[in-house]
C-alpha cells in the first residue's frame, strides 16, 4: 500500500478518505501491525489504487511490486510538463 501511495503522492489521508477505511487500520496495515487484513479492507484500498493507476505486480522471483499504468504514467507526465 505504500509503495502504491508513493507512485501517486497520495498522503494516507487520502487513500483512508476515497476508500472508506479508517486512517488508523490504514495505518497499521502499512506499519506491518496488522497481518492479516479483513479481504474486504484490501478489496477497498486495491479498487482504489487502481482506480488511479497503480497496477499490483505479482512476485515473479524478485517479490510483488507496483507500477503505474502506461495511461497513469502518461497522465503524470502530462501533468509534470504543464507544471513546469
Amino acid at each position: 500500500m505504500r509503495a502504491a501511495r508513493a507512485l501517486l503522492a497520495w498522503p494516507q489521508r487520502h487513500l483512508a478518505h476515497l476508500s472508506g477505511v479508517p486512517l488508523r487500520t490504514l495505518a497499521r496495515i502499512e506499519a506491518g501491525e496488522v497481518t492479516k487484513p479483513r479481504g474486504s479492507t484490501m478489496k477497498r484500498l486495491s479498487a482504489v489504487l487502481r482506480e488511479a493507476g497503480v497496477e499490483f505486480i505479482p512476485a515473479n522471483g524478485g517479490g510483488p511490486g507496483v507500477r503505474l499504468t502506461r495511461e497513469a504514467a502518461l497522465r503524470e507526465a502530462m501533468m509534470a510538463m504543464k507544471g513546469e
